[in-house]
């Protein structure tokens, strides 16, 4: 590399791919959350359908929503993350 070049540090790039995955994580759990808590939810209570004792929106909702993307997180860590180092030396050793 002559002087005064620049060459971005390669963990930049998939820093901002996996950024760019949480986030989309991110809407999809909303997503989820207002679809069900919204859209079972939005009726008179004396309608409201139970599973497990809680009202079917809150469930879906709430707790089968914690679940889905809680396995959903720890999938695309341990999957689709990559380990860097964090030190200050890029990929290919240069600083």
């Amino acid at each position: 590399m002559r002087p005064g070049e620049y060459r971005e540090d390669p963990r930049y790039r998939q820093a901002n791919r996996e950024a760019l995955m949480g986030l989309m994580l991110f809407a999809a759990n909303f997503i989820w959350w207002f679809g069900f808590a919204y859209g079972l939810g939005n009726r008179p209570v004396n309608e409201y359908a139970y599973v497990l004792g809680f009202p079917a929106w809150f469930f879906y909702s709430a707790i089968l929503g914690w679940v889905v993307f809680t396995v959903s997180a720890w999938l695309m860590v341990k999957y689709l993350f990559k380990d860097m180092p964090l030190d200050g030396q890029g990929g290919d050793g240069h600083k």
